[in-house]
């Protein structure tokens, strides 16, 4: 007589195990294609930009991230990288000494354009657009900070690092979906590469580069030589920078 299985014995605990397994693999490739698909709408690396020959057009698109007055005589012209480790000093370092001693003054207005390398900063593009996405709440300052405070976090990263970007956005209390829908999409990525293209016209060749109101300054770490490019700027008898 053949021997009688139990209900859960091998044959149908094995049948149910292999369901499982299928289910599992299955729900893995539709992660997988998910995550793909959610890359492949992230615009993450410069776009070909039509109607920019003009110099003026050309800056209009670039819209660069102001902070400081119109009316300040000190135009401090910042173009940076996320992925460039002097970058991340200079923003610790130097742009809250400038925010401090001349931006709450009124002495200067500090504009940030983006200026990613490329090569080895894969991410740099993405992390641009990622705080012009932040900036569309009103907190890209913040976002800025946060994405040099935490660039170990991102940038060895061999797949884009849009979970983490949308991560730090609600640490900030953004809105998420509008945040994430902005960075899975190619929303700023003409306004980043025209950043791109506006440094190469002025000859930027390494991060960070500051100009103040046309003249470069060599050594942006050096506090003498930009308090001294910013109070050349100063109306005659204008009281010197502390």
């Amino acid at each position: 007589m053949a021997a009688q299985k139990r209900p859960g014995s091998a044959g149908s605990g094995l049948k149910g195990f292999y369901w499982v397994l299928a289910a599992v693999a299955l729900a893995g490739i539709a992660f997988l294609a998910y995550s793909l698909f959610r890359a492949d709408r992230a615009a993450t690396e410069p776009i070909e930009l039509t109607n920019v020959e003009d110099a003026r057009a050309l800056l209009a698109r670039a819209e660069g991230i102001k902070v400081g007055p119109d009316t300040a005589p000190a135009r401090v012209v910042v173009f940076s990288d996320y992925q460039c480790p002097a970058c991340g000093e200079f923003a610790r370092q130097i742009g809250p000494w400038i925010q401090e001693n001349f931006v709450d003054d009124g002495r200067a207005q500090v504009i940030f354009y983006d200026f990613p390398l490329g090569g080895t900063h894969i991410h740099s593009f993405l992390a641009a657009r990622a705080a012009r996405c932040a900036a569309d709440q009103g907190r890209f300052w913040e976002y800025h900070d946060i994405l040099f405070a935490r660039v170990m976090e991102w940038s060895p990263s061999r797949e884009a690092p849009l979970e983490q970007f949308v991560r730090y956005a609600g640490d900030l209390g953004l809105n998420r979906k509008a945040f994430e829908d902005c960075l899975e999409s190619d929303r700023h990525a003409d306004a980043v590469t025209a950043n791109r293209m506006l440094g190469d016209q002025l000859g930027v060749n390494a991060t960070p580069t500051v100009i103040v109101n046309g003249r470069r300054v060599y050594n942006p770490f050096d506090r003498d030589e930009l308090r001294a490019a910013i109070v050349a700027e100063q109306p005659a008898g204008a009281e010197a920078a502390s």
